[in-house]
């Protein structure tokens, strides 16, 4: 059972619940535990995120919209770009595979029509989760007047410097011999915070960014800054609908889902479990292949991932497939979890030892039997098979070592 531990286990779940499972499995009411475990993941399933992105007109704000979703400007669902302001009317544009997840794309602000002493009503501004404000060259009074706005009124804004690939280029043209990447980096972050600090804005949150490519600079660190900054529950919708272009953003994703596994065992397990024929498990196989999908899904081992990857790297689809070894989330069926379940047996009682005497909560119900042992086995073995299959895809299309 490596890389678990009795902190990751429980996120996402509030003391006092975590208190009330706990209270009714040590009194014998297995049915209770359940019951409030499963209202958690239904509660879970359900957190709707909508994130605000404005700035000035031609900032790219609709492309940015289309990459964070995976979208190209031409797929079904793609937010509409264009040279002018193509936004009038703020437009959701919801993640297509995380639903809950809703990107809207508010009227640019500096154009004529733009009035900021009106502009956060006329968008319904307590709709948004926080803002993302782009800017494309030097922040301006009228990118402080919204943040001041959008701070009094008690919410989060982070400042996103678009296009900064173009900037490097063209300082490269201009002066090859003397072109130093970090220092010209460096000059662009503190320009911006000199020019916000000037409108009266302390302290800004400045991210560099390429659009285009989301794993160049700061979208990382902008990323990490709102996992820390939401609650804890819209933190994780975020997360798993975030691109997966790191392989930090792997690693997290997989830690995430570890800390649901305890709870999705216990309600596979629980009380409308069906016994499986040759094993002496019984569950709710409905529930593991839900599980299982969700894990290829968010980890891009889906076909559609898959193409759209080797596209933007240039690379046969056929060579990521071929470093994956677990099934892809469209072969994931009950059939398949059977097989699972039959291989997960044989580490289920040693699953078992571990969770009764490291985590007191779960060792409550795996000291129930062998079917909760056995679901937990099999999920933890499964997400460790599709992390790992996630992260040989990303190195091979970066070109890489395989691990």
């Amino acid at each position: 059972m490596s890389g678990d531990n009795s902190a990751e286990e429980f996120t996402c779940i509030t003391p006092e619940d975590l208190s009330e499972i706990k209270n009714a499995l040590e009194g014998g009411r297995m049915a209770d535990a359940v019951s409030k475990i499963k209202e958690n993941l239904n509660a879970l399933d359900n957190i709707k995120l909508n994130i605000a992105i404005t700035g000035e007109s031609g900032s790219g704000k609709s492309t940015f919209i289309n990459v964070i979703r995976n979208l190209g400007d031409e797929d079904t669902g793609a937010a509409i770009t264009g040279v002018v302001e193509t936004t009038c009317e703020p437009q959701p544009y919801p993640h297509p595979k995380f639903p809950n997840v809703t990107f809207w794309d508010l009227p640019g602000i500096g154009t004529p029509n733009f009035k900021s002493e009106n502009y956060l009503e006329d968008v319904k501004f307590s709709r948004y989760d926080f803002f993302i404000i782009l800017g494309c060259g030097r922040f301006r009074d009228v990118h402080a007047q919204l943040a001041r706005a959008i701070q009094e009124r008690g919410k989060k804004f982070y400042f996103a410097r678009s296009k900064v690939d173009t900037d490097l280029e063209a300082s490269k043209k201009r002066r090859p011999k003397a072109y130093d990447e970090q220092r010209i980096l460096r000059e662009i972050r503190e320009d911006c915070v000199k020019c916000l600090q000037a409108e009266g804005v302390s302290f800004p949150k400045i991210f560099l960014l390429c659009i285009f490519d989301l794993d160049k600079y700061d979208f990382q660190q902008l990323q990490e800054t709102l996992e820390h900054e939401l609650p804890s529950h819209k933190s994780h919708t975020l997360l798993l609908a975030m691109p997966n272009i790191s392989l930090n953003i792997l690693l997290k994703k997989k830690a995430a889902f570890q800390g649901q596994i305890w709870k999705l065992a216990a309600l596979s397990a629980g009380v409308a479990a069906v016994p499986i024929p040759g094993l002496s498990v019984a569950c709710d196989v409905t529930i593991l292949v839900k599980a299982l999908r969700d894990y290829c899904k968010s980890f891009g081992l889906d076909d559609e991932s898959l193409t759209k990857l080797a596209q933007k790297f240039d690379k046969p689809v056929e060579e990521l497939k071929a470093v994956i070894k677990s099934p892809l989330a469209k072969e994931i069926s009950a059939n398949l979890v059977y097989k699972l379940l039959t291989n997960a047996v044989g580490g289920a009682l040693m699953c078992v030892e571990y969770l009764v005497s490291n985590i007191p909560v779960i060792g409550s119900l795996a000291a129930g039997g062998i079917s909760y042992g056995t679901t937990y086995y099999m999920l933890n073995s499964f997400l460790n098979e599709v992390a790992e299959d996630a992260q040989r895809v990303l190195l091979k299309a970066l070109k890489e070592t395989e691990i």
